[in-house]
């Protein structure tokens, strides 16, 4: 490798600890101490074009230390990203482009969100993945269109998460030998020496994760980590770990090495002698013209992105079809004939009126949608059978191979980071399966698909107490409330197979936002319903029964409740009363249609109203009114079979009834 001189890495250090020092807050510590190893991965290694940071077979990085995010800030403006010196100068301000941590495209060339401590290396594996499974679909001999690395720099926090295990274990299992990771050994974190609560031998764990580890690494010397990430790229057939010794906060001679430089500015006088301890005489934020001139990757990148593109004109000359269908994908587009083709499934589902668990009416949609969507890639954590999550001509992801299905194991929250990595790579549609109360493992996770606007789809099943006689530990109740709590992420209970279907065909149209499916084990009986209700499903609330202006009562339900609504319905108006049922399938989608719609499903003169649904009442208030009743479970359930527990907990038709009869005669008394 060429020679490094120490102005390069120095230059990096300089902004790093301008910036920090700029606003007064920030992480200088770890910018400082990856310096040299930041350089020659980027300057030498890293294939990438600052010019068009979307390109598709470039090779990704991931800071998976995000907080060390000032390091990632200089690297883009350095190399010649669009990112100005003025916004290092505006770093952690509000609407600047160099937030306290990296998000995604936040400027461009950052390509994924990185905060939450070992995320972003699960993201990395979930990238490296998708490279593994596009090149086994479209590469041919001759034409190795999908061809790039995927690497990650990891600090001791990243790896003291317990999500590292869950996806480092996962990578060695894949043989995902385009995966490099760099580990900034510097012993320190936020309270001190970590040795005094984590002395694991780390090369031992990945050995036994079946990873390449590259160990004892002078992170300060640049050859020495230029040899190990020679013998990183030519092990292809496992990950690789490169554990680098490091100095945090490497050029400031009276902090360099201890907790103070983690996460406070470094102050005006050690940031003076820091620059001459280095022999920076530069100004803040001031580069000399020949460090910057040896720092700009751009003609190299425009070169780098020229020959693959003359691949890919020769790729698409000779395949025209994988061509078209990959450009289509990496686009986030969805077949030509698409709308045509769900209101074509949704009309025969109704008219099929199947009587099933929804967990299984995903699972028939998922054959329909598969079909027509290759970029589909499922999975489900250790409950394929369960979930539903597999269809018959899925092929399983087998170490070394491609496929579409993936057996994640026991990793709630790493399946669901991985899957973010896989969108954020794009070409791929994941969606991966466990029960609804597991769901908080991965919580994290989900929070951070919304937060970045990836479109994954997280299948979760055993929907309520109504899984029966798993008791209390696998019957989730605060769930639904506790999902529908995050912003961008949109949440569907399903009340029969045709609301599925259609909840399956949103979450697959939405590209800005993951979709969570809340699915029963019990069956469920099929609801009939007019046009006009076939075509409201997609507004995550419509009227199913009882069209007239203005009801005496109306009953609001989601999921397995809504068969109670519709029954209770039945006695009610045996009654004399007027009764109108609202299936609400995805509340937050109900409340992003139009007022007027709003107002025609849930009249504001009708006051009387009931909800009903198997958890929490948390949110449900909303639509019942201060003069409603909300039926559902505000502690935690019980063993016992579903029918027993319903019984147990109120969840009834004589129950709805008698609420129902309450709310008439409480606004009747009102008005």
């Amino acid at each position: 490798m060429p020679t490094i001189a120490p102005e390069l890495p120095n230059a990096l250090r300089a902004l790093s600890m301008d910036a920090v020092q700029a606003a007064e807050s920030g992480h200088p510590g770890a910018p400082m101490g990856l310096a040299e190893v930041a350089t020659v991965l980027w300057r030498d290694y890293l294939r990438h074009n600052p010019a068009n940071p979307n390109w598709l077979n470039r090779d990704r990085f991931v800071l998976s230390n995000g907080h060390a995010s000032a390091l990632l800030y200089a690297l883009l403006h350095l190399t010649g990203y669009d990112l100005s010196i003025d916004e290092l100068k505006r770093f952690r301000q509000l609407h600047s482009r160099t937030p306290g941590h990296p998000e995604v495209g936040v400027p461009p060339g950052v390509e994924t969100t990185t905060g939450p401590l070992g995320q972003g290396l699960a993201n990395a594996v979930g990238m490296a993945l998708a490279e593994r499974l596009l090149a086994a679909e479209f590469n041919r001999p001759g034409h190795e269109i999908i061809d790039h690395r995927t690497f990650a720099i990891v600090g001791d926090g990243c790896l003291m998460e317990g999500i590292s295990h869950e996806v480092c274990s996962l990578a060695g299992h894949l043989e995902l030998g385009k995966l490099i990771v760099l580990y900034d050994d510097n012993g320190i974190s936020i309270d001190g020496p970590v040795s005094g609560w984590f002395r694991e031998d780390i090369p031992m764990r990945f050995r036994a994760y079946r990873w390449q580890v590259v160990e004892d690494v002078d992170g300060h010397d640049p050859a020495a980590v230029a040899a190990a990430l020679d013998a990183a790229v030519a092990d292809t057939a496992h990950p690789t770990l490169i554990c680098c010794k490091t100095v945090i906060g490497r050029g400031a001679p009276n902090k360099q090495g201890g907790a103070g430089v983690h996460g406070s500015p470094l102050g005006s006088e050690e940031i003076a002698a820091a620059r001459d301890l280095m022999g920076w005489p530069h100004p803040p934020f001031v580069v000399p013209d020949d460090v910057r001139a040896a720092w700009d990757r751009r003609e190299a990148g425009a070169a780098a992105e020229a020959q693959w593109r003359e691949q890919w004109a020769s790729y698409a000359a000779a395949f025209p079809d994988l061509g078209g269908e990959l450009e289509r994908r990496v686009a986030g587009e969805l077949p030509p004939d698409w709308s045509e083709r769900c209101a074509q499934w949704t009309r025969e589902a109704q008219e099929r009126a199947l009587a099933l668990a929804s967990r299984q009416a995903s699972q028939v949609a998922i054959e329909t949608l598969a079909a027509a969507l290759p970029e589909l890639v499922g999975g489900s954590a250790d409950l394929t059978d369960s979930n539903k999550t597999r269809w018959k001509a899925a092929r399983t992801v087998e170490p070394a191979g491609g496929g579409n299905y993936l057996f994640y194991g026991v990793r709630e929250f790493g399946m669901t980071a991985v899957m973010n990595g896989m969108a954020l790579h794009g070409g791929l549609l994941p969606f991966g399966g466990t029960f609804l109360t597991f769901s908080d493992y991965a919580r994290n996770a989900v929070r951070m698909a919304a937060l970045m606007d990836q479109r994954v789809v997280l299948v979760y099943t055993h929907d309520s107490i109504g899984l029966g006689e798993d008791g209390p530990t696998h019957q989730p109740v605060e769930h639904l409330a506790s999902l529908r709590l995050i912003p961008n992420l949109s949440v569907w209970r399903p009340c029969d197979a045709v609301e599925t279907l259609v909840a399956w065909q949103c979450a697959v149209e939405r590209r800005a936002g993951p979709t969570a499916l809340a699915l029963s084990r019990q069956t469920l009986p099929h609801q009939e319903r007019d046009t006009a209700a076939l075509e409201g499903i997609r507004r995550g609330g419509y009227v199913l029964l009882g069209t007239e202006p203005e009801p005496d009562v109306i009953l609001i339900a989601s999921g397995s409740e809504v068969a109670l609504a519709v029954a209770a319905c039945r006695l009610i108006t045996e009654n004399g009363l007027r009764v109108r049922v609202v299936s609400m399938p995805n509340p937050q989608r109900f409340e992003t249609q139009a007022r007027a719609y709003r107002d025609q499903v849930l009249p504001a003169a009708v006051a009387a109203r009931v909800t009903i649904e198997a958890g929490s009442t948390a949110g449900w208030q909303r639509y019942a009114g201060a003069q409603g009743i909300c039926i559902g479970v505000d502690g935690f359930g019980a063993s016992a079979p579903a029918g027993e527990l319903f019984e147990h907990f109120g969840l009834t038709t004589d129950a709805v009834v008698a609420a129902a009869t309450k709310c008439v005669d409480r606004t009747q008394a009102a008005a």
